[in-house]
């Protein structure tokens, strides 16, 4: 198993979930979820196994080797098999905050979403405010799925901004919702 060097820990762990450091071999999963769920992430066009390979062989694997990558990615799994990816994203170390990233296998999406989303954020959460100190996290979404905000907002999250019109989708203008969970 890859390490980060930020983090003192890489395996998160509770009841059946574990968070480690994002697996190659969970690359071409992520690939079919990532198309197949394009149409609520900040994915321009379908990914293609170069584009994946490529990513994964420039962009993730040095996130290892830096102290202050700019995304720290996992994997999910439930009872070791792979369920979900995401991570902090868009890090601002001086500002100690960043944006929650989650996708989970499409097929959980309708019956396991908010169940997924929970124990993920419980995971994370301990990343990011037990290990890493940081201040804040927050959730960028387009408003696209309303069962989203329910579900982070009984995990503890506050709407915190509803950016108006903000992203072309579909040939018309979608809001964009920020959620946002500060460190107690």
């Amino acid at each position: 198993m890859r390490k980060y060097k930020c983090l003192s820990v890489n395996e998160y762990e509770s009841g059946a979930f574990k968070l480690i450091p994002i697996r190659d071999e969970d690359k071409l999963t992520i690939l079919e979820m990532r198309n197949e769920q394009i149409y609520h992430l900040r994915q321009a066009e379908p990914l293609t196994v170069e584009m994946q390979e490529a990513y994964f062989a420039n962009v993730v694997s040095k996130l290892f080797e830096q102290e202050k990558p700019n995304q720290i990615l996992f994997s999910l799994l439930e009872n070791d098999e792979f369920v979900g990816y995401g991570g902090l994203v868009h890090i601002n170390w001086v500002d100690k905050n960043a944006e929650v990233s989650f996708i989970m296998k499409t097929e959980f999406e309708k019956d396991k979403f908010t169940y997924y989303w929970e124990n993920y954020l419980k995971l994370l959460e301990e990343v990011a405010f037990e290990s890493m100190q940081f201040h804040k996290i927050f959730i960028y979404a387009f408003d696209l799925r309303s069962h989203l905000y329910k579900t982070v907002e009984k995990c503890g999250f506050y709407q915190e901004a509803r950016l108006k019109e903000h992203c072309h989708f579909e040939n018309k203008f979608i809001d964009v919702v920020i959620h946002s969970k500060i460190n107690k």
